[in-house]
């Protein structure tokens, strides 16, 4: 059986080997231009990157498959992935590509693509780009190869876009800020933005080697941050991941806050000023019962997607909701960006903040969580523990302990070699014996 080549975020793997390859990149690449290239009229396409060593290989495979069937390249460079939709868009380009595994480690890369119209591509492309790439693309005649150059002005478009996502009277002076950039695409731009709108900043992970991003720090580690915002007295700190299309947030006190807190906040702020469409949030399975609860309270309608914030982001599309993410902290507001952006998410908390005067811990803690539990269970390739009758019966005992009270949600990740184990319910005694049987169940079989 041939394997699939997109997840349910473009295409991820280790780098250098498949399907992260500079081989693979340039029929990938020759494949999309061959999609988007349906003409004899120029085309162009806009690459960006995150930090990692393995962007530079990456890069130059996309480019050179690219110009192979005609399209022009402009190269960004490390910028986030968000800019990349915004910048797709703006530039009127056929296509946008994002070279970012996001939060995972950095031997790890991937490829993300956007259309022309800023958004992630649907299944059905990246399925008609997958039978391109078997068939083979023919190069284009020698006189139309594209051209390739540098776009130097792609960081600092993408920081005015930010900055003009809040009004022009909105200023964050006298705001102290510890911004941890995780080594990654934002390193530059986010410590800009919120400078240029007043604030103090005290950053973390703007230095980046090739090898650091995510290590020990941004979204998926903010231990140091937290120390950080104590150590400084800071009024909020903000994480974002590799690519910086997630956030979440510290609080003065040093508690963190996730993207569920973060919608809640966003929802029911933009309920009370008319701005929800439709009074409803799109989130995923995985955010918390109380998150729903809350918004039921408010007259706020919850809609779940699976995980993956292109399904919120179709979710959105369809129904025309401007608000939905992720509890990871990937926070879609399509009123001013077409994919999850963290340092925008952020600059509608701060802006909270200053319009209402109240301290981080207030506005980031709209709601109290029921009890969850999360653990990720790797597992070696050929193994497919999910299809042991061993898990299953392990996840069906589960289900019948926990009742109508509580929830479970395994399933495997889109992005990495996981199992993911998560489960809620108000007795956190009976949810960790639950979840552990579950886990020691797969690990077993892993």
């Amino acid at each position: 059986m041939k394997q699939k080549l997109f997840g349910t975020d473009g295409v991820r793997g280790r780098a250098n080997k498949w399907p992260m390859t500079a081989d693979v990149a340039l029929r990938l690449a020759a494949a999309a231009g061959r999609y988007f290239r349906r003409d004899a009229q120029e085309h162009r396409v806009v690459i960006g990157k995150d930090t990692r060593l393995s962007g530079y290989m990456l890069e130059n495979a996309l480019t050179a498959g690219f110009t192979s069937t005609g399209m022009n390249v402009f190269l960004f460079g490390p910028v986030p992935t968000p800019a990349i939709g915004y910048l797709t868009h703006s530039l009127r380009a056929d296509l946008g590509v994002m070279i970012s595994a996001s939060h995972n480690p950095a031997e790890d890369n991937g490829i993300k693509f956007f259309g022309p119209d800023g958004f992630k591509l649907s299944d059905e492309a990246e399925a008609e780009i997958e039978r391109l790439m078997e068939e083979g693309v023919p190069p284009a005649q020698s006189a139309n190869i594209g051209r390739a150059r540098r776009y130097e002005n792609a960081r600092e478009r993408y920081v005015e876009f930010a900055k003009n996502s809040l009004p022009r009277t909105t200023r964050l002076d006298g705001l102290r800020i510890v911004l941890d950039c995780a080594n990654g695409a934002a390193y530059r731009t986010a410590p800009q933005v919120l400078w240029e709108l007043g604030a103090e900043v005290f950053p973390m992970g703007v230095e980046p080697n090739g090898f650091n991003i995510n290590e020990d720090c941004g979204s998926t580690s903010p231990e140091q941050a937290v120390r950080r915002v104590r150590e400084t007295r800071a009024d909020v700190g903000i994480c974002l991941d590799g690519d910086a299309d997630r956030v979440i947030l510290i609080d003065e006190n040093g508690k963190v806050a996730d993207g569920d807190q973060i919608m809640g906040l966003i929802a029911s702020r933009w309920k009370d000023e008319g701005r929800l469409a439709n009074d409803t949030l799109v989130a995923t399975v995985m955010s918390n019962l109380g998150l729903e609860r809350f918004l039921q309270g408010r007259g706020i309608a919850l809609e779940r997607t699976a995980v993956g914030d292109r399904y919120v982001v179709e979710r959105m599309q369809a129904g025309g909701f401007n608000l939905g993410g992720e509890q990871s902290g990937h926070i879609v507001m399509t009123d001013h960006a077409t994919t999850g952006d963290g340092l925008l998410a952020a600059l509608q908390f701060l802006s909270a903040m200053v319009q209402t005067g109240r301290p981080a811990s207030e506005l980031a803690s709209v709601f109290t969580p029921v009890p969850q539990k999360l653990v990720n269970v790797r597992y070696a390739e050929g193994k497919a523990p999910l299809q042991s009758d061993a898990v299953q019966q392990a996840i069906a005992d589960g289900e019948a302990a926990l009742g109508a009270g509580g929830r479970l949600l395994i399933r495997k990740s889109g992005t990495e070699p996981l199992i993911r184990v998560m489960g809620e319910a108000e007795d956190m005694a009976l949810l960790d014996t639950v979840i552990d049987a579950i886990v020691q169940a797969v690990r077993d079989e892993s």
